[in-house]
């Protein structure tokens, strides 16, 4: 049973999505050459917990802001020593959003109660934030519902007290991220065991939908010609050439459980040394100039659609599922607003992530522009 709580706290584990510390996530020029100038990965990080910009306005349903914006956001991302958006880590190994309590959607509870009226969708400060909550609100229209975005509100802290006060009824969330929020002792690490923590946690009044397979989540990174070379394809292939490579990687990452502490515990890997991400050395810069041989890469950088680099799976779940998953309302959570809302988990794949993220912010594309075809694309709208 869910206790009352509240969003707000004075004090509390960094934000899934973007930290203060960590993960400068810069996205610069187009092409490969951006992909190489890149700080950081991807749209987001899940665990976001830094103080920042001001309350996004109300816009019409669907109208995103542009790509500028978007992409100036980018790099608010930060992996943080609370572990990159996950409740001590990054993300369950692939993705694979187990379809048990996620396609329940339920808070635990029996008929739907929601009353209806307006949905309005807030998005943290970070681009794939704002493209996923404009993707929800197209999706959302197309099926006749009232809804409305506040885009770019902030980070977790402000957005989530925007929910509490009603201010939003409706945010796109990271299931590791939200856990390490409401519950930073959790040890759980598997998509299906992190998403019924965070629902178990969750104030009165608020549920998750539907999660999706898509998560943005730490990673062990290398080139597609180191895992060629040496075949391979998860984590633990590593063991026997970790002695071989420079492990790069966010600062805190030499004492996070789920950085380098964690690939020894966990893995049995020791590395012959540790390099620091800095302002003029992104991971992918890193790795493709062979200064580091493996780095932290989130999975839904754009990078991966840019540049000739491989995640590896994280096959022992050292780094928390990171799914997204839509964090609203009951009094809003008509069949009609959770139908629509699975029906988008169902259709979103973390390429799709990759894809949508550098469409925004390497080809500087509008939100809304990038959020609509996707959703035309899946004939959900």
């Amino acid at each position: 049973m869910k206790t009352q709580r509240l969003f707000t706290k004075m004090t509390g584990p960094k934000m899934p999505g973007r930290k203060m510390t960590g993960r400068t996530a810069g996205l610069v020029a187009v092409g490969v050459a951006a992909a190489l100038a890149l700080t950081a990965c991807g749209g987001s990080d899940p665990t976001q917990t830094s103080s920042p910009s001001a309350d996004g306005g109300t816009t019409d349903a669907g109208a995103a802001a542009g790509g500028d914006a978007a992409g100036s956001a980018a790099g608010a991302a930060d992996s943080g020593a609370a572990g990159s958006g996950a409740a001590g880590s990054g993300a369950a190994g692939s993705g694979a959003a187990g379809s048990g309590a996620a396609g329940s959607g339920a808070a635990g509870s029996g008929a739907n109660t929601a009353t209806g009226g307006q949905v309005v969708i807030g998005s943290a400060n970070f681009p794939e934030s704002q493209l996923l909550a404009t993707i929800y609100s197209k999706a959302l229209q197309a099926k006749g519902v009232d809804v409305s975005t506040k885009l770019n509100i902030g980070s977790r802290e402000i957005y989530l007290n925007a929910l509490e006060k009603g201010d939003i009824n409706m945010i796109p969330e990271y299931t590791g991220g939200l856990l390490n929020w409401y519950d930073k002792e959790s040890k759980a690490t598997a998509p299906e065991e992190v998403y019924q923590g965070v629902q178990s946690s969750l104030p009165n009044g608020f549920t998750l939908l539907k999660m999706s397979k898509a998560e943005d989540k730490d990673s062990v990174t290398v080139t597609k010609e180191t895992a060629d070379k040496w075949q391979l394809k998860t984590i633990s292939d590593l063991s026997g050439h970790a002695g071989e490579m420079v492990l790069a990687g966010p600062p805190e990452w030499q004492t996070r459980p789920d950085g380098v502490p964690g690939l020894k515990s966990v893995y049995g890997l020791t590395f012959k040394t540790f390099k620091p991400f800095s302002a003029d050395a992104s991971p992918v810069k890193l790795l493709t100039s062979n200064v580091a041989q493996a780095a932290n890469v989130f999975t839904t950088d754009p990078a991966f659609d840019q540049a000739p680099i491989v995640a590896l799976e994280d096959d022992k779940q050292m780094f928390a599922a990171q799914n997204v998953v839509p964090l609203i309302s009951e009094k809003v959570a008509t069949d009609q607003v959770r139908s629509t809302l699975d029906a988008v988990s169902d259709a979103l794949t973390t390429d799709d992530l990759v894809q949508l993220n550098s469409a925004v912010s390497v080809d500087k594309k509008p939100v809304d522009q990038v959020a609509g075809d996707w959703v035309k694309s899946k004939n959900l709208g």
